[in-house]
C-alpha cells in the first residue's frame, strides 16, 4: 500500500487485541497488508480469530474481504514479545489499556524496537499523546490515532498531536489513514476525551437522566435518537443543522429567536451519577433490546453499511478511484 507521497506500507503491527484491536486488524487485512498481534493473553490466537470471523460478513459487503488473508500465516502472526512484534512493522496501532502508566512503559518499548520510519499511533480515547510520550526520546514520533468503534466500519479518525509531534508525522499519519478509506480529521489542541467522545459523553449523561427519571425506557430514547437528530447529523452535523434551522437568516436568526431557550435547557439539564441503582436499572433495561450482543451488532452494522452507502462513505467499491492510488 502506497500513500501516493512516496511512503510505502506492507507490514502492521498492532498492539493490544481487544475489541478494537480485532478491528483494525481486520481493515489492515482487508487493504492487503500483513498484520503481527501483539497481545499477553495465552488465547490470543483463538479471540482474535473468532472476532476476525464474526468481522468477515461487514468485511465483505465493504468490498473488503478477509477470509483469505485471515487463513494465511504470512498475512496474520501472532508475536507474544513486544519488542519482536514491532521490530519490522511500518506502522504501529497501539491498543493498550487505558492507563497512563501502562502506554507509557509500551511506548518505551516499541520505540526502541520499531524501524525509525515506522508511524507511531495510539487508539487512546482519551489520553494525549504529550502524557504518553513523557519519557520518549523522540516524542516528535507519537500521536493518537482515535477510530470511533467499530474502526473497520466507521470512517472517523481522529488523529491528536502532541505538544512535540513532528508535523510531518501528522501529514503522513492523515494520508495512511485515508488509504484505508478512513476520513481523519485532525484535532489542533489537546483535550481529554478529544472531541467525539466530548460529544457522546454529554449526549449520554442527558440520556441517562432521562431514562432514571421515567421520561422514557432505553429503547424508547434510543428510537427518539435514530429517527431524528442521529438522522439529521448522519446528513448534516449540529452547527450545520442549527445553521439551516434559522432558515434564510442562517445560525445568526436561530441564536434570536432560540438561542436563549437552548441556554435554559443547559441550565435544566441533568448530573446522574453512575451509582448503583442507576447502573442496575440501566442494565436490566439493556436486556430487553430484543436479540443478543452479536445480533443487535450484526443489525447495526447491517444499518450502518446503508447509511453509508447512501451517503458514499464505502471505503471500498464506492471509493475504488481513490483506493487505487493507495495499492
Amino acid at each position: 500500500m502506497n500513500d501516493g507521497a512516496g511512503n510505502a506500507y506492507r507490514s502492521v503491527a498492532v498492539v493490544g487485541a481487544g475489541v478494537i484491536g480485532v478491528s483494525w486488524t481486520a481493515l489492515f487485512l482487508g487493504h492487503g497488508l500483513r498484520v503481527t498481534v501483539n497481545d499477553p493473553r495465552p488465547d490470543v490466537e483463538d479471540v482474535v480469530r473468532a472476532g476476525l470471523d464474526e468481522i468477515a460478513p461487514t468485511m465483505r459487503e465493504l468490498g473488503l474481504p478477509i477470509a483469505g488473508a485471515a487463513a494465511r500465516t504470512e498475512a496474520l502472526r501472532f508475536e507474544p514479545r513486544l519488542a519482536a512484534a514491532v521490530a519490522g512493522a511500518d506502522v504501529v496501532q497501539e491498543n493498550g489499556p487505558e492507563l497512563l502508566g501502562v502506554k507509557q512503559e509500551l511506548w518505551a518499548v516499541i520505540e526502541e524496537a520499531a524501524p525509525p520510519h515506522a508511524l507511531l499511533l495510539s487508539s487512546s480515547s482519551g489520553i494525549p499523546a504529550t502524557a504518553m510520550a513523557e519519557h520518549m526520546r523522540e516524542p516528535e514520533r507519537l500521536l493518537i490515532g482515535h477510530s470511533f468503534n467499530p474502526p473497520h466500519l466507521v470512517p472517523l479518525v481522529e488523529i491528536v498531536p502532541g505538544r512535540h509531534t513532528d508535523p510531518a508525522v501528522v501529514e503522513r499519519a492523515g494520508r495512511f489513514y485515508r488509504g484505508l478509506g478512513k476520513r481523519p480529521q485532525v484535532l489542533t489542541k489537546e483535550i481529554p476525551g478529544f472531541v467525539a467522545n466530548r460529544l457522546q459523553a454529554a449526549l449520554f449523561r442527558e440520556a441517562i437522566y432521562l431514562v432514571t427519571e421515567g421520561v422514557v425506557t432505553e429503547q424508547e430514547l434510543d428510537d427518539i435518537v435514530t429517527a431524528s437528530i442521529g438522522m439529521r447529523w448522519a446528513a448534516a452535523g449540529p452547527f450545520r443543522t442549527f445553521h439551516l434551522g434559522g432558515g434564510p437568516g442562517g445560525l445568526p436568526a436561530f441564536f434570536r429567536h432560540l438561542g436563549r431557550a437552548l441556554e435554559e435547557w443547559w441550565g435544566q439539564s441533568g448530573t446522574p451519577h453512575l451509582d448503583g441503582p442507576t447502573v442496575a436499572l440501566l442494565n436490566e433495561q439493556a436486556q430487553h433490546f430484543g436479540g443478543s450482543v452479536e445480533e443487535l451488532a450484526a443489525e447495526r452494522d447491517a444499518a450502518q453499511i446503508a447509511v453509508m452507502r447512501a451517503l458514499g462513505e464505502i471505503p471500498g467499491p464506492a471509493r475504488e478511484e481513490e483506493n487505487e492510488r493507495f495499492r
